[in-house]
């Protein structure tokens, strides 16, 4: 299919945008619902309304920008990510899979090709969950997962509230965001945020589903001690998570499927009371984010992480509380979609693996309601979250072609 596609200009995008919050160390903070966030979305409205779409905006702030097909009964054929970032984000997680949206976008329209279907690329709300959390709102939103209120109810850790700050930076839309069920398929690229596909020479992932997801909460209560006290009888609630910290991570690593492949475990927030450097803490809470293949040993995981509490409870006098907190099942993506991609991906000739996600985006959650799948590309060392993300411009380029190849072979060329 001749469209002109251009590596370079998705490069340029990409730098382009990546200014837009740029850190000191060469990373992104745009985080969702500030100023930047704005601005990162209005330059995406300029770039797609040049290259022919219209733009609506629903009431969870979601962008979804169309460019209409011959045949308006078809359902659109969707494809996006997201544009906020972690506090110190790279320039290529969620953004990649926009701005390789809007080339396709816009070299169709330079060619003057027509698809029968309709061509949507969106950017999802508050995909990383860094400000607001949980993660991927507007999408969890759009596909029935969280409800329109809840979502707009959130606050982030300043005690800003998710609705008053659309409102306020402008991008609060008229559109249900349900309506974002009713589009026929969605391909979503992403950087792979691990190293497989370098380790193994490949240019491309073929995503067949994703994990299973559970996430924890942990409460330890115990008692206040001044830092020069016996230490015999302490109910010290930060000793007491220290083992069990410890514990998940062997737990994770002991939960291994016939196949070889261990579940995945990380604590990623802490919190210790009164917090002072001479008292024996009386209260900790920290989170739990488990992953696994297997849903059942995902299950199995947290009744080992609860036993282990109740016994390091007891051991300690402390009392732990461990509470459910999100879960996500395991998600497959539709097989045809899949197909397609790897296809695309031998016709190119570009190596290529099949491969889970081990991680959330908003294709899982879209997974739930509309035909799904993901294209990874590599990035250096699996960094990701971390201002030193880095790509190279060739795999950028990779990815786009084989999503540009998947989703017009979805949507149908008619004239061009």
């Amino acid at each position: 299919m001749n469209i002109p596609l251009s590596g370079a200009r998705l490069w340029d995008s990409l730098m382009e945008m990546a200014r837009i919050g740029a850190t000191a160390k060469g990373g992104s903070n745009r985080q969702t619902l500030t100023d930047l966030d704005s601005e990162g979305r209005h330059l995406l409205r300029r770039w797609a309304e040049a290259a022919g779409c219209t733009m609506t905006v629903d009431r969870l702030g979601n962008m979804a920008l169309l460019r209409p097909g011959r045949d308006a009964s078809r359902k659109p054929v969707a494809f996006g990510s997201h544009l906020d970032t972690q506090p110190t984000g790279g320039k290529f997680d969620g953004v990649l899979g926009v701005l390789a949206g809007l080339e396709i976008l816009r070299a169709v329209h330079e060619a003057g090709i027509e698809t029968a279907a309709p061509l949507m690329l969106i950017n999802w709300t508050n995909e990383e969950g860094a400000r607001f959390s949980p993660p991927m709102m507007g999408s969890g939103g759009a596909m029935g997962i969280f409800t329109e209120a809840e979502v707009l109810a959130k606050q982030d850790s300043e005690g800003a509230v998710f609705g008053a700050e659309l409102a306020r930076i402008g991008w609060h839309g008229d559109a249900d965001p349900a309506a974002l069920r009713d589009i026929g398929a969605y391909v979503e690229l992403h950087i792979e945020q691990g190293r497989l596909l370098e380790d193994a020479g490949c240019e491309i992932g073929v995503v067949t589903h994703a994990l299973a997801q559970n996430w924890l909460e942990v409460t330890i209560e115990g008692e206040e001690a001044h830092g020069g006290s016996p230490m015999a009888g302490r109910r010290d609630a930060l000793m007491a998570a220290a083992p069990l910290i410890a514990a998940i991570e062997q737990i994770a690593l002991a939960a291994v499927t016939p196949a070889g492949d261990p579940g995945r475990a990380t604590v990623g927030r802490l919190s210790v009371y009164p917090d002072s450097r001479n008292i024996a803490p009386s209260r900790v809470w920290f989170s739990i984010d488990t992953r696994h293949h297997d849903p059942a040993l995902l299950a199995a995981m947290a009744e080992e992480i609860r036993a282990r509490a109740v016994a390091i409870a007891a051991a300690r006098g402390v009392r732990i509380a461990v509470a459910d907190f999100w879960y996500s099942p395991m998600t497959p993506f539709d097989p045809a979609l899949v197909g397609r991609v790897r296809d695309a991906a031998a016709r190119l000739g570009y190596r290529h693996m099949d491969m889970p996600t081990g991680i959330g985006h908003d294709a899982v959650y879209v997974a739930r309601q509309v035909p799904t799948t993901m294209i990874f590309c590599p990035c250096h060392g699996g960094i990701s979250h971390n201002e030193a993300e880095s790509i190279t411009p060739a795999w950028a380029e990779a990815g786009m072609r084989v999503l540009a190849d998947a989703v017009l072979a979805t949507a149908g060329v008619v004239k061009g």
